[in-house]
């Protein structure tokens, strides 16, 4: 194959991209230039520079991206209280537009005129690093391997790896794939494939199980900005140190696993299984402060909208003008957004136990059942009645219907 003279390759170091890293130089005989995105993988990146280069690499570039991830990535999304068919928060999802942007970015920097992914061509990841390339260059090629060539397992690809000394992170008797980033790690294949199996305990990184969490419960306080978090029990962190920081109290009382058959964009049914402690905090402490901060008709307006947002971002929308003008609307919903929660963490679970803002609509002085002046309950008769009127109207019309 001709036309390609320098891919910049979206590498992890796992099976899949170290493969395909030699597969391009070999098919398209061109420089590959392998970009590590650390958004969070944490030990995973070590010796990644060394491997990428005696695979073949012309150059390696790992960038630390933490703090545009949560900041510019995941924070927006947790504004918009996304979540996928009401259990998946979109860990993976949200990762991919910013490592296809910087890919992006750092063609143009490298004089590249192709660029490549390591996804499949069943998942869903294909589409969310495609759909960022056409959106911001659409004049580089684009190169997925897995639709191109005869390598149609993960087994050949062992095989494929051990012909050419290619060290790899799996083997046939474990071939888990994961995913890790600061707000999520994700598991798929092997045993996983089969959804009636039960995950094996020793696969989780990130959370203990709740049985064997402490037995102690711990309370904490998350203050928020405009929908943000910014502080946890009243120490101001960044956004990715703040999430860091709820990633391990998560962990450590066993919080936010979740097991999913979840339903692809291309159409099938995948089965993954999720660690997202911090995230599950933040989602839970976030729609606390809203249920005191927050309009009713803006709410009810906005949570309709959720499902719509949250299916751009799986599927891959994100610098979609369609996105862009939801999140604009997301954001003017969280300018009054401000105050403290207050949590408890234990064995899983994350129990609201106060929330309190200066910017509160809560009254109790309205909402009490003794008695007060602001509200006049004879009021509600009128009201009452004005509702009910269509409903009386129908029942008329039916009643004489059938007269």
């Amino acid at each position: 194959m001709g036309g390609v003279n320098k891919v910049v390759l979206a590498y992890s170091g796992g099976l899949d991209t170290s493969v395909i890293l030699r597969w391009l130089i070999e098919t398209y005989q061109c420089e590959v230039i392998a970009f590590s995105a650390d958004i969070g993988q944490g030990e995973e990146l070590a010796g990644l520079e060394e491997k990428a280069l005696c695979t073949g690499a012309s150059k390696v570039r790992i960038e630390d991206l933490k703090e545009e991830f949560v900041r510019d990535f995941v924070f927006p999304m947790f504004r918009a209280n996304a979540i996928y068919e009401n259990q998946y928060l979109l860990g993976t999802s949200i990762a991919r537009p910013l490592i296809a942007k910087r890919q992006v970015e750092i063609a143009h920097e490298e004089g590249a005129d192709a660029v490549s992914h390591g996804a499949t061509g069943k998942g869903n990841d294909q589409v969310r690093f495609e759909l960022t390339y056409m959106a911001l260059d659409p004049s580089l090629t684009i190169i997925a391997p897995w639709r191109e060539w005869d390598l149609k397992s993960r087994t050949a690809l062992i095989e494929f790896a051990k012909r050419h000394g290619i060290p790899i992170p799996v083997t046939k008797e474990r071939p888990y794939s994961s995913d890790r980033n600061l707000l999520h790690i994700s598991y798929e294949g092997g045993i996983l494939e089969d959804p009636w199996a039960e995950p094996p305990e020793d696969m989780f990184l990130l959370t203990v199980s709740p049985e064997r969490a402490s037995n102690e419960p711990e309370i904490i306080e998350i203050d928020f900005e405009r929908g943000d978090a910014v502080a946890v029990n009243g120490v101001r962190m960044s956004p990715a140190t703040l999430l860091e920081h709820l990633n391990k109290l998560g962990g450590k009382h066993g919080i936010g696993r979740a097991d999913i058959v979840e339903n692809r964009f291309v159409g099938m049914k995948s089965r993954g299984v999720y660690e997202t402690p911090g995230g599950t905090i933040l989602r839970v402490a976030h729609q606390a402060i809203e249920s005191i901060t927050m309009d009713r008709e803006v709410m009810h307006i906005r949570n309709s909208l959720i499902p719509d947002y949250s299916r751009l971002v799986y599927y891959g929308f994100w610098f979609s003008p369609e996105r862009k003008l939801l999140q604009r609307l997301m954001d003017t919903a969280q300018e009054n957004v401000w105050g403290t929660v207050r949590l408890k963490l234990y064995k899983g679970n994350v129990i609201v136990l106060g929330r309190k803002s200066d910017r509160s609509l809560y009254r109790p002085d309205l909402a009490t059942f003794e008695e007060d002046r602001e509200y006049q309950q004879a009021d509600a008769t009128g009201f009452i009645r004005l509702q009910g009127l269509r409903l009386k109207i129908d029942s008329m019309i039916k009643k004489v219907a059938k007269e």
